[in-house]
């Protein structure tokens, strides 16, 4: 029986096969999440968004219990444990590929624990005790760059626009630190991926460029990478005011130029939408 990374790099795999990369389906079970807050804290709300996520094709679900949106308050771990546990329970009984979606060590051991395979830290290991607990239970580790906590922030948007002077070459560089300390606390090489952040320690316009230069991460990094693009604030450099689920339009372009980029999975809010878009350029890109 698979686990863990195994189960990452074989459910990866055969998504990359059948459509060239992985779906990632959101399940915040938060009331503060920055597009639906609240819409899944219940435990029945949750579980039929894990059940709609994978009948619309999600090959992972990102469980999360804490917002990350600029200025989200913390919640324990205690807390976190108590909104997610039973989702991941009955998403792994569904037959689920979970990933948890914290920077918390004491909230991953219990997710993993209960049959999660991969922990989404979007701390970029800003806690050592996170890289040792996924170390010693074989888990997947996906590590997202950033420069500070959610918490420390109070718009992910107004990050400086000199804060980078190449933005690929320094979110690489950065992002390659973590996964060292990742590495020389056990965790394997091939049971890392990446994520560049976007959104998070940069602006709107640092987001969009980082989205459009996908490929230069892709071929930099050496490991899968994983884009969250969906309905962040970034996107309405083309639509000013567009709440978030009024983004659907520009999370679906987003979703397609980094799949031509060749990132490897995509972690999105609305999976039937993404998986249409997708199959369909794949389809007519073969005529």
């Amino acid at each position: 029986m698979l686990r863990g990374a195994e189960t990452f790099r074989h459910v990866l795999a055969r998504a990359r096969a059948g459509r060239g990369l992985a779906l990632m389906g959101i399940c915040n079970v938060t009331p503060d999440s920055f597009s639906d807050g609240g819409h899944f804290l219940a435990p029945e709300a949750a579980r039929s968004r894990v059940d709609q996520l994978l009948a619309e094709g999600a090959d992972f679900i990102d469980v999360g219990g804490e917002s990350t949106k600029p200025g989200a308050v913390p919640v324990p771990a205690n807390e976190q444990i108590a909104r997610v546990l039973d989702v991941v329970r009955y998403a792994v009984a569904a037959g689920g590929c979970v990933s948890v979606d914290t920077s918390s060590a004491e909230v991953a051991a219990a997710c993993l624990d209960q049959g999660a395979c991969v922990v989404n830290d979007v701390s970029c290991l800003r806690e050592t005790a996170l890289g040792s607990v996924v170390a010693s239970t074989g888990a997947a580790l996906v590590l997202m760059h950033t420069r500070g906590l959610p918490q420390e922030m109070t718009d992910f948007g107004s990050y400086p626009p000199d804060g980078y002077k190449n933005i690929v070459r320094e979110i690489c560089t950065e992002w390659g630190h973590a996964a060292e300390r990742a590495r020389a606390l056990g965790v394997p090489a091939d049971a890392i991926a990446m994520d560049p952040g976007l959104g998070f320690a940069k602006n709107a316009l640092q987001s969009t460029e980082l989205l459009a230069r996908l490929r230069e991460i892709v071929d930099t990094v050496a490991v899968p990478v994983v884009v969250g693009a969906s309905r962040k604030s970034f996107l309405t450099t083309v639509d000013p005011g567009a709440a978030p689920n009024e983004r659907w339009g520009s999370s679906i372009a987003a979703a397609l130029h980094a799949a031509r980029s060749g990132v490897a999975v995509l972690r999105v809010h609305d999976v039937r939408a993404t998986r249409q878009a997708i199959d369909l350029s794949r389809h007519l890109g073969r005529g």
